[in-house]
């Protein structure tokens, strides 16, 4: 039995389509459209804080944009059938944004003769993207990501779920001072309407839910903004004016920016966003798992899984977003629509890869408001939060020391975050710790200076500081570091920690076929 057909048998009740499903081409395309609809605030707001950091001409916004709609379709489509081949989408990820806007900050203080800044800044990182990426890549295949899987109790994947969806509990689109919350309400109440109460009323009400929710509470505000009764100033305002202002087909192509270039203190500084990036993602891996009633991933899917993100994140760099990486919203959907199937996914997928291209269609769905995409956040962040406490019924309990590893990891995953929300940017973390006061007598002492090692030693303590910074910012980074070192520091027995039943439902690596397995290798039962 493949680990495919044995995440089919062992679905979870409430899953609807599992993993290897396939329902009829329309419905999946709907349904995929609808996975995609609950990144789409993410994978918009990460392009245009980029955009807005690097001073990017209006004009460009519609094909950077679409850029990355058009790398997340690859990026998914090669997940889901190279990958780990489970139904996460792949998109823009924030925990890379920290590092990004420190290149951007940096490199537009500067300026560079010849090159207007935004393109300058934008070379920049491309060029540290696709050099940290390769090193995922290496972490990946050569299996040392994989490595990780024996020291990861319940214990430490509980809180690092968790807190994936609790780091958006102060998101902009929920708790900003002029929030709109009757629409936030409105779209929230529908999604809890749809799929929580009437679920068992119509299967369109158990499938669609968010994408029924985000239509109506859209054309409510969309009505209202036509009427005058919502001006230009609200946050609920559609702007349907914006929709055709860009080109139909937008001119999207590898290296359109220009080529990459390198700067190796950016390149370390975005490995620190590399790694709070496969923090995240081995967190999703298990949260798809546990919602889909599958065995728990393998150190050879997670392998895959990172590697493969790390091609992405490669093909991103050549492409000219801000990376790639599995995508929590749409594991959220998972738990709300009961919608697991991979081929869904790649529908989605494809489609998305299409209308990339199409400027009409980016426009569109910025059209969306704020509070209905956190409307969105709320019911999709919450179910993730449900799946990371959900881990600790392998857990006991009643042992103390499990109790303070869960509840420190929880608190200082929020606590850090929020200290660290206090600067900007990493410049200003800099100027916080004082970084050149604190190593100024160091560089220029005689002995440093003598042997010209002053600039290495300023480099790495940049390097040093700023890494704090991004991963300090990643909640479920810091909250998953913390909890992996307490729990395989300090002294408890596998069965109190959990490992002893996980390992029991942990799938062996020869159950999880890549596609080399499947389609190239010569044993050709494994191709059918």
């Amino acid at each position: 039995m493949t680990g495919d057909d044995a995440g089919a048998e062992t679905r979870a009740d409430d899953i609807e389509y599992g993993v290897d499903d396939r329902p009829p081409l329309g419905e999946s395309a709907v349904l995929g459209i609808q996975h995609y609809l609950t990144m789409v605030g993410a994978n918009i707001a990460v392009p245009l804080i980029l955009a807005e950091a690097m001073g990017m001409p209006t004009e460009l916004w519609p094909q950077f944009i679409g850029t990355f709609f058009v790398v997340s379709g690859i990026a998914t489509l090669a997940q889901t059938t190279f990958g780990n081949r489970y139904p996460i989408v792949q998109g823009a990820p924030f925990s890379m944004l920290a590092p990004a806007l420190a290149i951007i900050a940096v490199v537009t203080a500067g300026g560079v003769a010849g090159q207007p800044d935004w393109q300058a800044a934008l070379l920049q990182l491309q060029g540290a993207i696709i050099v940290a990426a390769v090193v995922q890549v290496a972490m990946g295949y050569f299996g040392l990501v994989g490595k990780l899987q024996r020291f990861l109790s319940p214990v430490v994947i509980a809180p690092t779920i968790a807190l994936i969806g609790l780091a958006l509990f102060d998101a902009g689109q929920i708790t900003s001072p002029d929030q709109s919350w009757w629409l936030l309400g409105l779209t929230l109440g529908l999604i809890l309407l749809f799929s929580q109460y009437l679920d068992l009323k119509h299967k369109a009400f158990r499938l669609y839910p968010v994408i029924l929710a985000i239509a109506l509470s859209w054309i409510v505000a969309a009505a209202l903004s036509a009427a005058g009764v919502l001006g230009i100033d609200h946050p609920g305002h559609v702007p349907l004016g914006d929709v055709t202002d860009t080109s139909l087909i937008l001119p999207i192509a590898p290296f359109q920016w220009g080529i990459p270039e390198l700067t190796t203190a950016f390149v370390i500084g975005m490995f620190a966003g590399v790694l709070a990036s496969i923090v995240e993602s081995i967190g999703d891996y298990y949260a798809v798992a546990n919602l889909t009633g599958a065995a728990a991933p393998s150190e050879k899917r997670i392998n895959h899984g990172i590697g493969m993100e790390g091609l992405m994140n490669i093909f991103s760099g050549i492409m000219g977003t801000g990376g790639s990486t599995s995508y929590s919203e749409n594991v959220g959907a998972i738990g709300l629509t009961g919608v697991a199937s991979r081929y869904v996914v790649q529908i989605g997928a494809l489609v998305m890869l299409v209308v990339g291209f199409i400027g009409y269609f980016g426009q569109l769905i910025a059209t969306i408001p704020d509070p209905i995409i956190g409307g969105l956040f709320i019911a999709m962040f919450a179910q993730i939060v449900a799946v990371g406490i959900g881990n600790l019924r392998h857990v006991d309990l009643e042992s103390s020391r499990n109790v303070f590893v869960i509840g420190f990891a929880l608190f200082i995953g929020l606590a850090i975050p929020e200290y660290m929300a206090n600067f900007e940017t990493t410049l200003a973390f800099r100027d916080a710790v004082g970084i050149e006061a604190t190593i100024a007598p160091l560089v220029t002492a005689d002995v440093i200076t003598a042997i010209g090692l002053g600039a290495a030693i300023e480099a790495a303590a940049t390097v040093a500081v700023d890494t704090v910074f991004i991963i300090g910012s990643t909640g479920m980074a810091i909250g998953g570091l913390a909890a992996l070192l307490l729990d395989n520091t300090i002294p408890g027995t596998r069965e109190e920690r959990g490992l002893t039943e996980l390992n029991q439902l942990t799938e062996d690596d020869e159950e999880f076929e890549s596609f080399w397995d499947r389609w190239v290798s010569s044993d050709g039962e494994r191709g059918r």
